[in-house]
């Protein structure tokens, strides 16, 4: 376990640089002073790690120093070969470049191990072609070579242009800074700027696409989960409903797979669950609603739960049963 440690610790300063004790015991999941015992244990065994005094200070590695660290442990591998055996696999059209990754990472491993991982690899199925209900997710096909030039665009930091067919709108071309590539739920979109603007493409409905030879004007550093997580609430609140509602915990995922977004989540005592979501209109609130019956109860807006109470007063009314009557008797004369 210390051996593994001590390769973790290396490798989090080969790649991020300066980091503090605080930062690495958080990293690694163990107190500062064991930090401190295996940084000490590291120099006695030859390994270039300088302390740098002062508020701005901690630990680094002697620049330019480079070592071959090999061996990976069981889960590590179990890990690699469990991440690389589901559809995950696809994301930014990189499958092919996994595949041999996977081979190497094998190929890497001591004779013993590889029956017993293999075996392992094959107890685990990660995100499987359909759910218990036969669903088979909403997957989104993109464009032959779109997904190459936009990932060399996106990694070069240089300009792209396109060829983008938006819902409702004229097929136009776009010249953008991009800033990154985001997959959810097997829909992967382009982040990007344009005349320092923000906007947002889905990968789908891009045709063509090329790398252009100019330098992106976009920042050094990135944080992806921040822009994402500002874009998203932008669009929930950018010309959707917003309905309050209750749903039965055994029906949220119905709940939410209808509805175009979620604000928020509070669970109730009750096996109940209150949410915010988001929905296109008023249109399809009605029938994301109604498909859950009585499991479901609008809070807000009024005007939802007055065409729901319509809705149900018409198909009661149409289904009420009417008075039967005894057929008359006919008796033969």
């Amino acid at each position: 376990m210390r051996a593994d440690r001590l390769v973790s610790l290396v490798l989090l300063l080969r790649q991020r640089g300066r980091m503090t004790a605080d930062q690495l015991a958080t990293e690694l999941e163990v107190s500062v002073r064991t930090v401190l015992r295996d940084i000490e244990a590291l120099s006695t065994a030859g390994v270039p790690v300088y302390a740098d005094r002062g508020r701005h200070g901690g630990f680094s590695l002697l620049p330019g120093f480079r070592t071959e660290l090999t061996g990976l442990n069981h889960h590590e591998a179990l890990a690699l070969l469990t991440a690389g055996s589901g559809r995950g696999e696809k994301a930014f059209g990189l499958s092919s470049a996994l595949a041999s990754a996977m081979r190497k990472v094998v190929d890497a491993l001591p004779e013993g191990h590889r029956a017993t991982l293999d075996d392992a690899a094959k107890r685990f199925l990660v995100e499987p072609e359909t759910d218990l209900l036969s669903r088979r997710p909403d997957r989104e096909d993109v464009a032959s070579g779109v997904m190459d030039e936009v990932r060399r665009a996106v990694l070069a930091g240089r300009k792209l242009r396109f060829h983008y067919a938006a819902p409702d709108k004229v097929t136009r071309w776009h010249t953008v800074d991009p800033l990154g590539l985001v997959t959810v739920r097997d829909r992967t979109y382009l982040l990007a700027t344009k005349s320092g603007e923000d906007r947002t493409y889905r990968l789908s409905r891009i045709l063509v696409a090329e790398e252009l030879p100019d330098q992106a004007d976009r920042p050094a550093q990135v944080d992806l989960d921040r822009i994402w997580a500002e874009r998203t609430a932008l669009f929930l609140s950018d010309n959707h409903i917003p309905v309050l509602v209750r749903v039965k915990s055994t029906r949220r995922e119905e709940l939410l797979n209808t509805a175009r977004g979620v604000r928020t989540e509070h669970p109730e005592p009750d096996g109940w669950v209150r949410l915010e979501v988001t929905f296109e209109d008023l249109r399809h609130a009605i029938w994301a609603i109604w498909q859950l019956d009585t499991a479901a109860e609008v809070l807000t807006p009024n005007e939802l739960r007055t065409a729901l109470h319509n809705r149900a007063e018409a198909i009661a009314a149409r289904y009420r049963p009417e008075s039967l009557t005894e057929p008359t008797q006919v008796v033969p004369g």
